[in-house]
């Protein structure tokens, strides 16, 4: 981002900045009635987004209801100014306008979400070329070796403090938990799906496995001292490293765990397995030919890579907001384009599995924890920072349970390999969850 919000308390005597937001935060007053055009554009507005049951507070205090139905929600705008936004492009500007507090929410901040994109995907289907060209999502940044580490730094670098805040208390896991039941706590879940893929990997001690991406280094750990292998995880995330390099420290797995500071692009070797999680969305359609290549190089001839990642039904842009202000370069792939890796390098697909509803209860337990601990966040971080993470946190999870966003797991090997149980009935002989955690 062009400006940057500057963290109030720096971590490990070095500046932490989170470049999420550009626009001041403002509490504007302006005395004005709406103009009758002013009026009529936010009537089109609603509209053109399929007529959701939202009605709009104007700056002046005046109230504009929905057309034939009761509202359940109310967006005020403080200024006009955030009007002519919004209309112009409500994939950026809502995000922007929320994180400056120039867009107010009444009711459920996930439930508006979640009814604002049904009825914008209905709706999209009926939209003139103009518009659609107007509200469209812009085309991610680049994820070659030098920017992916910008992009990396710009979302997982903002203090470890902070992540640790809202995510478990178990291995740090920042993506989808498995619920095999649904009164799961978040660190049963999380330590569940562990489980859930190092039985889709077939591990046995004395395996090598190798890592794409590794977060702050739980999945690598609980491989090492669960099923007895040695992992070497890349990342080019500091941050991360410095907490998983001290954590398999602790826990006596320096002899079988190596955490690497490189892009996965230098992974050399061969391994009995290939794991990626929550990577694949940041390295670009435009590289799954030379990832499905170095998958096909270091996997041994009857070894099994898993790469699980968020996707969609078909392909589509990432939100222009949240690719912008949280996750540049994101781009989660539609199944379709998910196959292009296997396609590309002859591998046989052994397994897909959605776990679209799981990423939607571990998004609302990573809510819940993080507007308990916002006091503390402010600490950290100031207001729009509190408010842009919200949202972020609040539109994740009504796109999962909207359909918008789906969660992939493909588990495949090399063409030839014969090697492979008959049946996935041993992946559920018994719990994968802890009884605690």
């Amino acid at each position: 981002m062009n400006q940057s919000t500057a963290q109030k308390t720096p971590e490990s005597g070095a500046e932490q900045k989170s470049h999420v937001l550009t626009l001041p935060l403002e509490n504007s007053h302006v005395d004005r009635s709406p103009h009758t055009y002013e009026r009529w554009l936010v009537a089109k507005l609603v509209r053109m987004a399929g007529g959701p049951s939202v009605r709009f507070r104007l700056w002046n205090g005046d109230i504009i209801e929905p057309e034939g139905q009761q509202a359940e929600f109310t967006l005020h705008l403080t200024d006009p100014k955030a009007l002519y936004a919004l209309v112009t492009n409500p994939n950026l500007a809502f995000g922007d306008l929320y994180s400056a507090g120039r867009l107010e929410v009444e009711g459920d901040l996930p439930d508006l979400m979640e009814a604002l994109y049904r009825a914008v995907h209905q709706a999209r289907q009926k939209w003139p070329k103009w518009l659609e060209a107007l509200w469209r999502n812009h085309n991610p940044r680049s994820t070659g070796i030098s920017e992916a580490k910008e992009n990396i730094h710009h979302h997982y670098d903002l203090g470890n403090e902070f992540y640790r805040l809202w995510l478990d208390n178990a291995e740090m896991q920042y993506t989808c938990a498995y619920y095999e039941t649904p009164d799961l706590t978040l660190e049963q879940a999380q330590l569940a799906k562990l489980e859930h893929v190092c039985r889709k990997l077939r591990l046995k001690p004395g395996m090598t496995v190798v890592e794409a991406g590794c977060g702050w280094g739980g999945l690598a750990r609980y491989m090492a001292r669960n099923y007895g292998v040695k992992v070497h995880s890349y990342n080019i995330s500091r941050e991360q490293l410095a907490y998983a390099r001290e954590e398999a420290h602790k826990q006596g797995l320096d002899n079988l765990v190596e955490y690497v500071e490189d892009d996965y692009r230098n992974i050399s070797g061969q391994y009995d397995a290939f794991v990626s999680i929550g990577m694949l969305e940041h390295v670009g359609k435009e590289n799954y030919q030379a990832m499905s290549e170095l998958i096909k190089r270091c996997l041994k001839p009857d070894g099994i890579a898993l790469l699980h990642s968020i996707g969609r039904n078909r392909p589509m842009l990432m939100n222009a907001w949240i690719e912008k202000r949280i996750f540049p370069g994101a781009y989660p792939p539609s199944i379709g384009e998910f196959m292009q890796i296997c396609e590309h390098s002859d591998f046989s697909v052994l397994d897909v599995e959605n776990l679209r509803l799981h990423y939607a209860q571990t998004l609302s337990h990573w809510m819940e924890r993080f507007t308990e601990n916002e006091d503390k966040v402010s600490t950290m971080y100031d207001e729009h920072f509190i408010r842009a993470w919200r949202m972020y946190l609040a539109g994740s999870m009504a796109a999962f349970r909207a359909g918008s966003l789906q969660l992939f797991q493909v588990v495949f090997t090399h063409g030839d390999n014969n090697t492979l149980p008959r049946s996935r009935q041993d992946l559920y002989n018994f719990p994968a969850a802890p009884e605690e955690a």
